[in-house]
């Protein structure tokens, strides 16, 4: 029985183990993360800015970045105010005002040969039924998208390349696309993380497993003392 218990002991321990590493090792990636500054503060969209729409009043940040999930993307750095971002720009019947934060991220983040912009707030009115996407648009062009829709480049930055994985993170050169990065058709944020930077759905379920593991061990060990 104590043999056994040992046994399981140091079973959860390794899994454990393994699941603390995973996060460690996963790919990284440069694209541009979509941010809700719902509040006031910024937190990892749960929508894409094609699917989600803001009422008048609200902040939606994009922040180029490198990370593989919620946890490690970069936030935008201005804060998402509304009345400093849009007190210029008057309220109009059948429009809505989106303050826009537009983070380019840092020198350090940029593809080999590029510098980023400069970071700078947009006051977009758009129409009352208009997506985050669309206030992007009206603020930010050019655009780039990829065959899959992918968000590649805001204003123009960067010139080249979509969601590269980053040199040196596990499975560099993948041409997958990062957990939550923003597109045109809605995905953001979801895949990757709890939407707020807290732990990852196969975190969660990987933590489900340990649990299962440690209560399979215990019942072998009561039925063969039974």
């Amino acid at each position: 029985m104590r043999g056994t218990r040992m046994a399981a002991a140091l079973l959860l321990a390794g899994t454990v183990t393994g699941l603390a590493a995973g996060p460690a090792q996963a790919q990284e990636y440069r694209y541009w993360s979509f941010w809700d500054g719902k509040g006031g503060s910024w937190a990892y969209a749960t929508q894409g800015p094609a699917t989600l729409r803001p009422a008048d009043g609200a902040v939606a940040g994009f922040r180029f970045t490198v990370g593989a999930d919620s946890a490690g993307a970069g936030k935008p750095r201005a804060a998402a105010d509304f009345e400093a971002i849009c007190h210029g720009t008057p309220a109009k019947d059948g429009r809505k005002r989106i303050g826009v934060v537009l983070d380019f991220g840092t020198a350090a983040e940029a593809p080999g040969g590029e510098r980023p912009p400069r970071a700078r707030t947009e006051c977009a009115r758009v129409p009352e039924d208009a997506s985050a996407g669309e206030a992007l648009a009206a603020v930010a062009r050019p655009l780039r998208y990829d065959a899959n829709a992918l968000l590649c480049a805001i204003a123009g930055y960067p010139k080249a390349g979509c969601a590269e994985s980053v040199s040196g993170s596990k499975g560099s050169g993948s041409s997958a696309a990062p957990a939550g990065a923003a597109d045109r058709d809605g995905g953001s944020g979801g895949d990757g993380g709890s939407g707020d930077g807290g732990p990852s759905a196969g975190l969660l379920g990987g933590v489900a497993a340990v649990a299962a593991l440690g209560a399979a061990a215990v019942w072998q060990a009561r039925r063969r003392r039974g």
